[in-house]
């Protein structure tokens, strides 16, 4: 397998690889890991879709790429996902996948919605009970605090590796503005890992600019279940592929000769019960399939959203702390060989990686009111009404919530607003409701919500009560994979000896990307069925971003608020300096982008290129 730029590999067809026609899949679970991978075997590697089985827990495909209405609750969304541009892996995926919606691909479709219909907020922060917090796009990021972010930038992976985030920057970055808007939009908590944070800076540092009003980020027109899954689901029932659903995979074998590493057989339990786990119970089956060196399998290890409990408008969500299924899968396959990872890691400390969400659905036009005051949109229009999330700054529990464009299910009655909520704090009593996140029922979380929506007091309660329902979420592991962690805590996607099987997922090791993104688990998913079939393609590198003059020179320029470098010396020096400078390439780089003030020959103009997000 080898990376690749450019459209020569990118529209290339790929040849049939040597002996696919002797060959099967199995892929453990069948979130959007497995069935990418799926699609590559089938469309790059041209492996018959009949022999490809996918092995799932829940009763339904996607992972944590959830949206369902469930049966007295309501809706039920456990997380957004945020896109861009560059997410070649996934762009590559979906532009196969026939859309449900258009005359086209699923890539078509969300293409021209979003040039429709463009993503960005006109209030990203509120205080003060729904008051506009006027960040005025600003990071306000002090000398010492852009500092923090240039020494985190130059350091080397290997000086990041467990370290805490509040471990290698300042108080005064953790004040920022910055800080405010990237830990709400990608869940970070001051005691995550620095490592990951570096990664993020340079993976999206194209999106700088973006940050303060969401202007980066892309959506989908229905939940990601719709949107996203069911076209990819279907597409893979049309081509002969086999899902097990109820279908718990609890252990794989392997062996090991010299260099030569094999899987040997899969161990798995059919539930008669979908929610039971752990040991067979009265009416499971216990059963498995061995596997021969043409027996290929990609396993997803690990899970965000693992022991995720739901509760209702007058229940609270619990947390489950009782064994996770893929936790423990990846415990009992680590235990074989050290190059399997170290899940212990990741799992080990759920007060660390857990955080809750909630879906708010409300039933008439009262609550919405107040919406459209904070988001100046009309959120019946079927147009972007937030522009992703809100934050509101002075929460205790640091709420945030959004609303995509409506309806987010089909199943929606016109009068019907879906929300999404998540507190990053769920252990701080609330500023209305005086408990905790994690302790409070679905009407009291609502209540929460009001209050820094601006709802009068004195309405909060009765709206609450019958103007909306809602489901709370407690997810134990839903930030896990930003736990401080070290080179090996992850197993390669194909470990070295490898001869038929693969790691895939959150927690599947490619040094080219990102976790916590759509793309990172499709491009597990195609660097494992590249592999392993050897398919004559590369896989699409990540964006370059991070080695670009002028996506590096804007960023600077947008972390400084657009203030011109200090250049220091005297200031007939100085002025030399930038003499020298009039006229060549690099000074009309570093004047278009405000970093050093123009000289007397030299007329400004502003970016037209895309160097400027």
């Amino acid at each position: 397998m080898y990376y690749s730029n450019g459209n020569y590999e990118a529209f290339a067809r790929p040849r049939k690889p040597a002996g696919v026609d002797d060959k099967s899949a199995w892929l453990v679970g069948a979130g959007l890991a497995s069935m990418s991978a799926a699609t590559f075997l089938i469309r790059d590697g041209q492996m018959a879709g009949d022999r490809i089985t996918i092995l799932e827990r829940l009763p339904l495909p996607g992972g944590a790429l959830d949206g369902i209405k469930k049966p007295k609750k309501g809706f039920v969304i456990r997380g957004g996902r945020e896109l861009e541009d560059h997410m070649e892996c996934l762009w590559d995926l979906f532009r196969t996948i026939p859309s449900l919606e258009v005359e086209g691909s699923v890539l078509d479709e969300f293409y021209w919605l979003n040039k429709d219909d463009p993503n960005y907020s006109l209030c990203r922060v509120t205080e003060n009970q729904g008051q506009d917090a006027h960040t005025n796009k600003l990071f306000a990021l002090n000398e010492k605090a852009q500092k923090d972010i240039v020494k985190i930038f130059m350091a080397s992976r290997e000086e990041m590796e467990g370290k805490r985030i509040d471990e290698v920057v300042s108080e005064d970055f953790l004040k920022s503005n910055f800080w405010l808007y990237w830990r709400t939009m990608f869940a970070f908590e001051e005691w995550h890992s620095a490592l990951e944070a570096k990664l993020y800076i340079h993976r999206f540092i194209h999106h700088i600019g973006g940050l303060p009003d969401l202007s980066a980020l892309k959506f989908t027109k229905y939940n990601q279940y719709e949107s996203l899954v069911l076209p990819l689901y279907r597409w893979l029932l049309d081509q002969g592929v086999t899902f097990r659903f109820a279908t718990e995979v609890t252990d794989i074998d392997f062996t090991s000769d010299g260099d030569r590493k094999q899987a040997t057989r899969i161990h798995w339990v059919e539930r008669a019960d979908e929610s039971e786990r752990g040991e067979p119970g009265a009416g499971d089956v216990v059963g498995g399939v061995d596997l021969g060196p043409d027996d290929l399998v990609l396993a997803t290890i690990g899970g965000l959203t693992e022991n995720s409990d739901e509760g209702d408008q007058h229940t609270p969500a619990r947390i489950d702390e009782s064994p996770a299924a893929g936790w423990e899968l990846w415990k009992r396959i680590a235990a074989k060989d050290p190059a399997f990872g170290h899940p212990e890691v990741f799992c080990g400390d759920i007060a660390k990686s857990k955080w809750q969400s909630a879906t708010v659905t409300t039933l008439d036009r009262r609550i919405p009111e107040y919406i459209q005051r904070i988001t100046q949109r009309d959120p019946f229009s079927g147009r972007v009404v937030t522009g992703g999330i809100v934050t509101a700054r002075d929460s205790s529990w640091l709420m945030s919530w959004t609303v995509n464009r409506q309806p987010h299910f089909k199943q929606q009655s016109p009068d019907e607003i879906v929300v999404w909520v998540y507190g990053l704090f769920v252990d701080t009593p609330g500023d209305y409701v005086k408990k905790s996140l994690q302790d409070c029922t679905g009407e009291e979380i609502t209540q929460e919500w009001l209050y820094h929506l601006g709802v009068p007091v004195e309405e909060i309660p009765t709206l609450a009560a019958e103007a909306a329902t809602c489901v709370p979420v407690m997810m134990p592991y839903v930030t896990s994979f930003f736990m401080p962690r070290r080179a090996g805590d992850r197993p390669d996607v194909v470990p070295e000896g490898s001869v038929n099987f693969a790691f895939i997922g959150q927690f599947a090791e490619t040094t080219r990307d990102t976790i916590f993104t759509t793309e990172y688990s499709v491009r597990t998913g195609m660097e494992a069925a590249y592999q392993l079939l050897d398919i004559e393609r590369g896989v699409p590198e990540v964006f370059g971003s991070t080695y670009d003059v002028r996506k590096l020179l804007a960023a600077t320029s947008r972390l400084r608020d657009g203030e011109e470098v200090d250049l220091p010396g005297p200031k007939f020096l100085r002025e030399r300096l930038l003499r020298r400078l009039d006229g060549t390439q690099i000074g009309e780089l570093l004047t278009d982008f405000g970093l050093v003030p123009e000289t007397g020959g030299t007329e400004r103009r502003p970016r037209t290129d895309d160097a400027v997000e």
